[in-house]
């Protein structure tokens, strides 16, 4: 698929890895729709990224919401693809210092964010890419964010490692299902990735984070990210496949 010219809608545009794809992707003369909750800072991130970035502000978990931000994304072009990047965690015990088990809640809260907000993500956005003619046999393409707790969840995660491996094992499946439409879908799986949120860390976990890493020894960049994101858009035969961007990384248990 061509970058350039294209329309594609990142979730969870507005920060993070989210932003670093909208920034690459606009650099390479797309058109971005950064899809974000309305009380994110989406439209004021949206203006300084200039006039090939619009915010359309939307709820991947809500079916109504997103589909109106896809919406207002295809106002000004035919969709091309879609980066999902929007999630979360909660650290969660499967039973506290006492005993008691952990939070239904909290666990419910995770997956329907990373799990559920990534099946609104490849349904919706494949019904509208699905419309629109075949350029080389090709309608579109969707990239996920699993990550790697798919694989080595630590203690503490298991709703996020439960999300994040149901990703991973949606990623072919989708894949196989879309193939008749001429959309693509792959995943990617991030190591520690240097986002707003280990930006909160004390410098001294950061570096210990970072010397965890085999090869190079450093948190990942969101643009390391981006790059990937990139890629898997234009190459045509990347498919069905959650690919690890982890400097060689395995998680210990915690």
């Amino acid at each position: 698929m061509q970058v350039n010219g294209s329309l594609f809608a990142v979730t969870g545009g507005a920060s993070g890895l989210g932003l670093a794809t909208a920034t690459r992707l606009i650099d390479g003369g797309a058109k971005v729709a950064l899809i974000d909750l309305p009380t994110s800072d989406g439209a004021a991130v949206a203006a300084k990224l200039g006039d090939n970035a619009l915010f359309a502000p939307g709820d991947v978990t809500d079916e109504t919401s997103f589909a109106a931000a896809l919406d207002t994304a295809e106002a000004v072009g035919p969709l091309k693809g879609v980066v999902h990047c929007a999630g979360a965690g909660r650290r969660l015990r499967l039973l506290d210092k006492e005993g008691n088990p952990g939070s239904l809640e909290d666990f419910e809260f995770v997956i329907r964010l990373n799990l559920v907000g990534t099946f609104n993500a490849l349904r919706l956005g494949a019904a509208r890419m699905a419309k629109h003619e075949a350029v080389a046999g090709e309608r579109g393409a969707i990239v996920l964010t699993a990550s790697v707790a798919a694989y080595e969840g630590q203690i503490g995660q298991i709703p996020y490692t439960a999300s994040k491996a149901g990703i991973v094992g949606m990623t072919l499946t989708a894949a196989r299902d879309l193939a008749s439409k001429g959309i693509r879908v792959c995943a990617i799986a991030p190591g520690i990735m240097d986002t707003p949120l280990l930006g909160r860390l004390r410098e001294d976990v950061r570096a210990s984070l970072a010397e965890s890493v085999p090869n190079p020894r450093r948190l990942g960049t969101p643009d390391e990210f981006a790059h990937l994101a990139g890629h898997i858009l234009e190459n045509a035969y990347l498919n069905g496949e959650t690919i690890r961007l982890d400097g060689a990384l395995r998680m210990a248990p915690r």
